[in-house]
């Protein structure tokens, strides 16, 4: 079975997305055919200047690699004497894989004997056929160009005189031998990594060696660094890093001050979760006399100390951004950095960079300004206490001190807070809700998901689950850190209405898949749901409509990730195509360079262009794009994997007891169901429901008995039990309840 791949072109101005694909697309429907840029710009609806000249440009690279052959001058077709295409394998859970090739419309499948020693992520040259009875296109791996990863966390298995790593990564389908000199002290049962150095000719494992011993199975600390390994993410600076940041000089002087905007006498505060160490942005808020406010987004100028080609950079841009499971942070710069010279820390003199606004009434912005700046925070506020200012106080012609009660304070008493601060919040609030609906208005996506987190005990053990929803104070700093991010953006990236073409860092949200609409439509639609995708606009509208309907609901959860599933994934590139899900045209990142590199090098370019410096080479930025952007990823996965290893480990001390959950996955080995109390999901595996004998119905989403025809579908509710924890595969297996 292939695997579609999305559609989507683009008008004047913007990027063509997998214009390879779609160009082989065309020329692959009749290979006798012969196409001109012309032809394939029609096909593909694209009339501008500016698309027909990447049409040509890459008709011209697909030549020059004899992937087409021009037969007439201006004409292309394919070239049928090419048998290879080179691409990178996607392996599935069940041992075979795919092949994902810009040469190909879909990706094409690899039955797992033709595999060649290819691993997940691999670069390979296959060779692309025809199946005689089907038809359908396979491949055969004949040549790994490039290892996407060597080294995995896995279990050793210990022999007399060898061993087996069983990896824990289940795309890893391969057990890798372990000789007796290459154990490194491991012991039988021992979680370890292991980095691949061989693999034999006539060998169906490669050949490996112990690089770390991690420790035991089930070990907190050996599952948080396995899962960190796994990623090949770091969990400590080396020395060098360590000394070279202790080393720097962290004095604010008078000479650095003369060089910066001053703005210690405007009140300036922070609002961060309770158990934040890092403060890396602060708002200031002063009122003028014309009526409006100037309001100030003042982020760490962590630039200021990160200087290029320094062992600090290397490593920070190497990490690419800070780590953030359950139990800690893995920061992308060490902790003198990160939670000390940097942090906007209240009573302390920071140097900062800052985007400062002249905002009315109406939350429209009347002047911009971006630059360096020293501040002085006057105030931390935990977003509870910021919350409970903004519920109980009022914004009249006399603003009172407002009385911070012990219970919500983050310190040991309770304090007053000044009236200018209740002022300042109350007022950055009404404004914030007027920019919220603006952006809502023109199209923005509203994904305001419930987060799941832990209590947890001194040794870190899970001892209750709580559910993190966004609040007016959590919107109010959302409001103003996206009002900084897009008007930098703007002021680099557009020139009187028109791209500047200067070389910037972008934070860009393509459009959603089509396909992936249509899916999601065709599942919603079992609960009463629908979405319209004529056009942008209706797309956007219904989507918010959808997660507003299913606010509360025991399927929310579920629509919620299948409609985030449907979008695009955001990435880092000096190439702007727009921010669909904010409906920005320009989008970059700026606020947060303590803990994403893309941010530094944005407060780096924006200050360049500042000192009136020339639009530097893209291309350069655009590799540290990508890598930034894979990091990213990565840390992404660490994450949600460390939030299932604690919900398993949550969920061993729970063995007893009956749950309610609902059906949030049908496969044709069992129904996935996620407890509605604290978000746990586990599979009903189809072999442990004895009431009958049941089959995949995978147009219905469901399974079926065969003798009484019941019927276990997408989004019913059920009772389960645990049945197994398992904390090595960050999985749990549960028993279906049966009335």
């Amino acid at each position: 079975m292939t695997r579609k791949k999305r559609k989507i072109f683009k008008k004047k101005g913007k990027v063509i997305k997998d214009l390879t694909r779609n160009i082989f697309k065309i020329l692959n429907e009749d290979s006798s055919k012969f196409y001109n840029y012309k032809q394939i710009a029609s096909k593909l609806n694209v009339s501008d200047t500016d698309g027909k000249t990447q049409i040509l440009k890459k008709l011209a690279e697909l030549k020059a690699n004899k992937k087409i052959k021009e037969i007439d001058r201006g004409k292309f077709q394919i070239n049928e004497d090419r048998k290879y295409s080179i691409g990178t394998l996607d392996i599935t859970s069940n041992g075979n894989g795919y092949f994902v090739t810009d040469d190909y419309e879909n990706d094409i499948f690899i039955p797992n004997i033709n595999l060649g020693k290819g691993l997940h992520g691999d670069v390979v040259r296959a060779y692309v056929y025809k199946r005689k009875r089907s038809h359908k296109l396979e491949a055969d791996v004949v040549e790994v160009i490039e290892r996407a990863k060597t080294e995995f966390v896995g279990v050793l298995q210990k022999s007399k005189n060898f061993g087996f790593v069983i990896c824990d990564n289940h795309k890893m389908y391969a057990d890798i031998f372990i000789s007796q000199n290459k154990m490194n002290g491991a012991e039988h049962g021992d979680k370890v990594q292991a980095t691949i150095s061989d693999w034999p000719e006539n060998s169906k494992n490669p050949f490996g060696k112990i690089t770390t011993v991690l420790g035991k199975p089930g070990d907190h600390n050996t599952e948080m660094h396995s899962i960190l390994l796994e990623y090949d993410l770091p969990y400590e600076f080396e020395p060098e890093v360590e000394k070279e940041a202790q080393d720097l000089p962290i004095e604010i002087t008078d000479k650095e001050i003369a060089k910066r905007r001053d703005m210690r006498n405007d009140l300036t505060f922070t609002i961060d979760p309770k158990d934040a160490k890092d403060f890396d942005d602060a708002l200031s808020f002063t009122k003028l006399e014309n009526g409006n406010y100037e309001i100030g987004i003042h982020i760490a100028d962590v630039s200021h100390y990160l200087q290029p080609k320094t062992i600090l950079d290397d490593e920070a841009y190497d990490r690419a951004t800070s780590v953030y499971l359950v139990d800690r942070v893995v920061p992308m710069l060490p902790e003198m950095l990160s939670n000390g010279v940097c942090s906007l820390r209240p009573n302390e003199e920071k140097l900062t960079f800052s985007a400062v606004f002249e905002i009315n009434e109406k939350a429209q912005i009347k002047n911009q300004w971006f630059g360096r700046t020293v501040t002085y925070s006057d105030q931390r506020f935990a977003y509870e206490e910021a919350q409970h200012i903004i519920e109980n106080c009022k914004l009249t012609e006399e603003v009172k001190p407002f009385t911070m009660p012990v219970d919500i304070s983050i310190i040991d008493a309770a304090y007053e807070v000044k009236a200018e601060v209740v002022e300042a919040t109350l007022q950055l609030d009404k404004l914030a809700k007027i920019l919220r609906k603006k952006r809502m208005k023109q199209g923005a996506i509203s994904f305001d998901r419930v987060e799941v987190k832990f209590n947890l005990d001194e040794e870190a053990n899970p001892v209750g689950v709580f559910f993190k929803s966004s609040k007016d104070a959590n919107k109010l700093i959302e409001e103003f850190m996206l009002l900084a991010n897009r008007k930098v953006a703007e002021y680099i990236g557009s020139k009187q209405g028109k791209p500047s073409n200067k070389t910037f860092i972008y934070r860009v949200h393509d459009e959603p898949d089509i396909e992936k609409l249509a899916s999601l439509q065709n599942i919603i639609s079992k609960f009463g749901y629908k979405i319209n995708t004529d056009t942008k606009e209706s797309t956007s509208e219904s989507l918010n409509q959808l997660l507003n309907d299913v606010q509360g609901k025991a399927e929310s959860n579920m629509i919620e990730t299948l409609a985030i599933r449907s979008m695009s994934k955001a990435v880092y590139t000096t190439h702007n195509i727009g921010h669909y899900g904010l409906a920005f045209d320009y989008y970059s990142h700026f606020t947060s360079p303590i803990r994403r590199y893309p941010d530094v090098m944005t407060h780096r370019l924006l200050q360049h262009y500042l000192d009136g410096g020339e639009s530097p080479k893209a291309d350069p930025y655009e590799e540290k794009c990508k890598h930034s952007s894979k990091r990213e990823e990565l840390a992404s996965k660490a994450e949600r994997s460390s939030i299932k290893y604690m919900q398993v480990k949550y969920m061993q001390d729970h063995k007893d007891e009956v749950f309610e959950g609902v059906i949030t996955g049908v496969t044709e080995w069992g129904i996935y169901v996620e407890i509605t109390k604290n978000k746990c999901e586990g599979m009903v595996r189809i072999r442990d429901i004895k009431s009958d004998y049941y089959i995949f119905d995978e147009d219905q989403y469901a399974i079926v008995g065969q003798s009484t025809k019941h019927m276990y579908q997408l989004g019913d509710d059920v009772k389960v039990q645990v049945k197994k924890t398992d904390l090595e595969r960050k999985h749990l297996d549960f028993n279906l309840i049966e009335d």
